[in-house]
């Protein structure tokens, strides 16, 4: 019986190319690790909000009444009007913040536990990082509290029942004609209470 037998390459010869080498069990992991983290940080942006009528949207932090809001980079002027009026109905029906994934801001007050309440909106989260909001609230900074101001793409304020709603940075003092072109207010008045409100609040 003839056995056919592969014969080695001669010497001098190249034998191929050879297989690709399959990634290491831990790289696998670190990769599987690090898009499953973006997976839940945007999942989580995606799903905390209401319904899918505003953008995705996640409270950086909040220190007594003032929350520092952030967004993702792409979101325009008129996703974040959205958003704005979204907290402008929940101050109109039920005062509840609480839905909005906000802390109350006035927990021991007898009224409500959202009597006041100001909200800043940004794209980019390192002014929504705890220890910048504190440096904001505290005053400590003035480099800080004008970045903070300037930087902001949202702003919406509620006061017992008055409310503001703005579009850009928020205009102050003596730069508020340079802001100007850049800042848009929405709305700023008493709150109007809608009718479901009104059907369910007892009257006084």
């Amino acid at each position: 019986m003839v056995m056919n037998h592969q014969a080695p390459p001669a010497a001098g010869v190249p034998a191929g190319p050879p297989g690709k080498r399959p990634l290491d069990t831990v790289v696998k992991l670190a990769l599987g690790v690090l898009f499953s983290s973006f997976a839940l940080i945007w999942g989580g942006m995606f799903l905390s909000r209401p319904d899918r009528s505003i953008p995705p949207y996640s409270i950086g932090s909040q220190e007594r009444f003032i929350v520092a809001v952030h967004v993702p980079s792409w979101t325009s002027d008129t996703e974040i009007e959205t958003l704005i009026e979204r907290f402008r109905k929940v101050a109109a029906e039920t005062r509840n913040f609480g839905s909005m994934k906000i802390q109350p801001t006035t927990a021991d007050d007898p009224r409500g536990r959202y009597q006041h309440i100001a909200i800043y909106i940004f794209t980019d989260e390192g002014w929504t990082e705890p220890e910048v909001l504190h440096k904001y609230v505290t005053g400590e900074d003035p480099a800080v509290r004008d970045g903070f101001e300037g930087s902001v793409r949202g702003f919406y304020r509620l006061d017992e029942q008055e409310e503001e709603g703005r579009i850009g940075p928020v205009p102050k003092g003596k730069d508020s004609a340079a802001t100007a072109a850049y800042s848009r207010q929405l709305f700023k008045g008493l709150v109007e209470k809608s009718p479901a409100a009104s059907q369910t609040t007892p009257a006084p």
